[in-house]
């Protein structure tokens, strides 16, 4: 992804979540959930809880609602028991969309995602077909002006995978999903915090939208974005804004 647009789209994703507080405490409460029905309540044996709780933090979501989420997951509460799905699709000139959902009804859920494809110029795949297309990795984003041969020395120390630069001067460092937790805790350490820090579907290659169709993905993105049950949407596309 170019860099202007890699930045500019961080930014917009910032300022669209700050505008849908609400809508990302529910999912973080969700993931939080999930997380601790997997992976029992022990933040230090359970990496994916902790990533959670650490979202939780950022989002500035009171501690009690975190800890009120991590007891139903752990059975000491009850509550909804959602599942995760993924589906797959198509979005404006083929370009790839996966839609990752936590939800107590797949029958609901799936409809609703079927139909935000059909009206917004999208269509649904099926289970792997546009999968094979993005890799499974931990994304660490750090804006222009990072100390570049600090930054690769602590995260290749920590276990990253790579590290690259692109064309306006930011960083993106990957790493296993696996060893997502053990890198951004390294990272922070030798005093990097990540504009961004996430496990991700990374996409191969991007597509660039401008003009009409850059507006018509945006709309397809936007309504599978406001979906309730959704908690994650990764594309090829890059929308110019």
């Amino acid at each position: 992804m170019a860099g202007h647009s890699k930045w500019a789209n961080i930014k917009h994703k910032k300022a669209a979540t700050d505008a849908k507080r609400g809508k990302v405490w529910t999912r973080i409460i969700k993931e939080i959930t999930v997380a601790a029905r997997m992976g029992g309540g022990d933040m230090a044996t359970n990496p994916r809880l902790r990533l959670a709780v650490e979202k939780a933090a950022d989002a500035n979501m009171p501690k009690e609602n975190v800890v009120r989420a991590t007891q139903r997951g752990s059975g000491n509460l009850e509550g909804a028991n959602y599942e995760e799905v993924r589906y797959e699709g198509y979005g404006i000139n083929g370009a790839a969309i996966i839609v990752d959902c936590l939800t107590d009804n797949r029958v609901r859920t799936v409809a609703e995602v079927r139909h935000a494809f059909t009206k917004f110029g999208g269509n649904m795949g099926t289970e792997g077909s546009v999968a094979f297309m993005f890799k499974h990795c931990g994304q660490f984003l750090f804006a222009p002006g990072t100390n570049e041969d600090a930054l690769m020395e602590a995260a290749l120390n920590a276990g990253a995978e790579d590290v690259i630069s692109d064309d306006e001067g930011g960083f993106e460092v990957l790493c296993s999903p696996h060893d997502f937790a053990a890198v951004k805790q390294a990272l922070e350490t030798a005093g990097f915090k990540a504009d961004m820090a996430e496990i991700i579907m990374k996409p191969d290659t991007d597509i660039l939208f401008e003009g009409d169709n850059a507006i018509k993905m945006q709309k397809l993105l936007d309504a599978l974005e406001n979906l309730d049950d959704v908690q994650e949407i990764f594309t090829n596309a890059v929308v110019e804004n």
